[in-house]
């Protein structure tokens, strides 16, 4: 039996496809970035809303489309990773191949 998702977790889901697809658009040596830039963003702000907060929910899938928007541009060629999120990067890297 097919797993039933609400509106609100589809509505996370094709936010989080569009933004890989953004990826796709970007120049091959920035793509590294903007892939880490978009999960780093997607898990951190997962690990600090809870499932039954609907309101910031919604909110957080507001912003995130108007931020997508801004970086869907074609202009947008780069992207600025923190110290932060290159940590998290190598930690998730490590906790997967073990």
């Amino acid at each position: 039996m097919p797993i039933r998702y609400s509106g609100l977790q589809r509505d996370v889901f094709a936010l989080y496809r569009r933004a890989l697809r953004m990826v796709r658009t970007k120049p091959p040596s920035t793509r590294h970035k903007f892939r880490l830039f978009v999960r780093y963003n997607f898990k951190a702000q997962a690990a600090t809303v809870s499932p039954r907060s609907v309101s910031t929910i919604e909110h957080l899938i507001r912003r995130g489309q108007r931020q997508l928007e801004t970086y869907e541009n074609s202009a947008v060629r780069d992207c600025w990773v923190s110290q932060e999120m290159r940590d998290w990067e190598v930690q998730e890297q490590g906790g997967t191949r073990h």
